[in-house]
């Protein structure tokens, strides 16, 4: 169960002959199957399966984001994860949304509210719920520090699980830009992590496939704050027993638990052998190491360094990686690709991209089909750009768009299969999971 130190150096040297025969194989199978002109292209994932799709914050393109109609639509637009992100109630519930504010509110360049005719101006691109409209709840608005930074709103730990269940309704985050999606709100509630877990376990049965989860813990650093000045229940304790319940203690569980932090994974690691993934941003660097004093940004996590790579190979089975961190951006438009998928991979772990969304305004300026933000543009072929290097899974808040672009493993992939079951082992050995 315990991982902190997954591979002694041994390992480590049976691990780069392991590499070197594997890398070999893969040669020598594409080239065999160049010769066949009639083959599909090779898919190039660490097990050789075709990319899964992450329904991210569920079907967010086409229903509020975090709620079970999204998480629903995405399963039935053929996902293969649902991802909900975790925050706590007041009394320690886990429930699913992008951020502590339950509604955010715009501040002055002091720090205070922002006030219109003595109301306060809420933020149009991240307000989920209705509860600023809940004059119940006027007197809750207030302003925190949240990862060094001043954030005025609704938060969640300030409402019990019972009074957001009875009266916070899910709203569209991208309310300007997703305006179709404004039909839905105050009409969808905020799900526990619980009932979407039994979501996908409904779902299933009734489809015949299994649909995991990929949770995010958000603001660890914040929420243990919280919950030691409150006397609650770690948050990542309580993640972990009611993923413990729901699919046991087991690394082959359709389970992903992910941190844009480090430390709080690094524990999780050794509460559970269940897959761990590091998120990585374009910039920036984790809130834990910037309270630690580690001058380590996310960009010398992405290297193949000892404080990089190697570093999270330790705690991690895979990264979930910005896009700009496998092809960066020159100009708005895809620049030359970097070796992360590269990388990742010789050392064992996956690469799972975000966020890939079809709206014009998200994407690069190739894939473009208008002026218009809103519009749909070619995600399709921002997703084959990417699959190409071998990315293993994305996140997208169109799944359907998401499957209809995945490419279908050629032939040749039962062969990775097969060299991806030996890595599997290989890792099981080395107490990787």
């Amino acid at each position: 169960m315990f991982k902190i130190a997954r591979r002694p150096t041994f390992q480590r040297a049976v691990h780069s002959a392991v590499h070197t025969a594997v890398h070999c194989a893969v040669l020598a199978a594409t080239a065999c199957l160049t010769m066949a002109a009639a083959q599909a292209a090779p898919v190039s994932t660490l097990s050789g399966a075709a990319p899964i799709v992450i329904g991210h914050r569920g079907a967010s393109g086409y229903r509020p984001e975090h709620t079970l109609a999204a998480y629903d639509l995405a399963i039935s637009q053929g996902a293969s994860y649902i991802e909900p992100d975790l925050v706590m109630t007041k009394d320690g519930e886990l429930i699913a949304r992008h951020e502590p504010m339950l509604a955010r509110v715009n501040l002055n360049n002091d720090g205070t509210i922002r006030l219109v005719n003595g109301a306060p101006v809420i933020n149009r691109t991240d307000t989920s719920t209705n509860v600023w409209q809940l004059p119940q709840y006027a007197d809750r608005l207030q302003v925190k520090v949240l990862d060094g930074v001043r954030v005025g709103g609704w938060w969640a730990e300030d409402f019990t699980a019972a009074e957001i269940r009875a009266d916070v309704r899910a709203q569209e985050r991208l309310r300007d830009l997703r305006t179709a999606n404004n039909a839905f709100n105050d009409t969808l509630v905020l799900p526990t992590l619980q009932e979407v877990i039994d979501l996908a376990k409904l779902r299933s049965a009734e489809l015949g496939r299994t649909i995991g989860i990929y949770p995010e813990t958000k603001h660890p650093t914040y929420f243990k704050n919280f919950t030691d000045a409150n006397g609650l229940q770690r948050m990542e304790d309580r993640l972990v027993s009611i993923l413990h319940a729901n699919y046991g203690n087991v690394a082959s569980a359709p389970v992903y638990i992910q941190s844009f932090e480090v430390s709080n994974l690094q524990y999780v690691n050794t509460q559970t052998d269940m897959r761990v993934v590091q998120l990585l941003s374009s910039g920036g660097r984790p809130y834990d190491f910037t309270v630690a004093g580690d001058v380590r940004t996310y960009l010398d996590l992405s290297k193949p360094t000892a404080g990089g790579l190697d570093f999270i190979d330790d705690y991690a089975d895979g990264i979930g990686a910005n896009t700009n961190l496998m092809i960066p951006l020159v100009n708005g438009r895809l620049g030359v690709p970097t070796t992360l998928v590269s990388d990742a991979h010789a050392r064992g772990m996956e690469v799972h991209g975000w966020t890939f969304r079809a709206e014009n305004i998200f994407l690069p300026n190739e894939f473009d089909s208008s002026a218009d933000p809103a519009a749909f543009g070619n995600m399709r072929s921002q997703i084959l750009t990417f699959t190409a290097l071998g990315m293993d899974g994305f996140f997208t808040d169109h799944p359907d768009l998401g499957v209809a672009a995945v490419p279908v493993p050629a032939s040749w992939s039962l062969v990775l299969l097969g060299l991806g079951a030996a890595a599997v082992v290989r890792r099981q050995a080395a107490g990787k999971r």
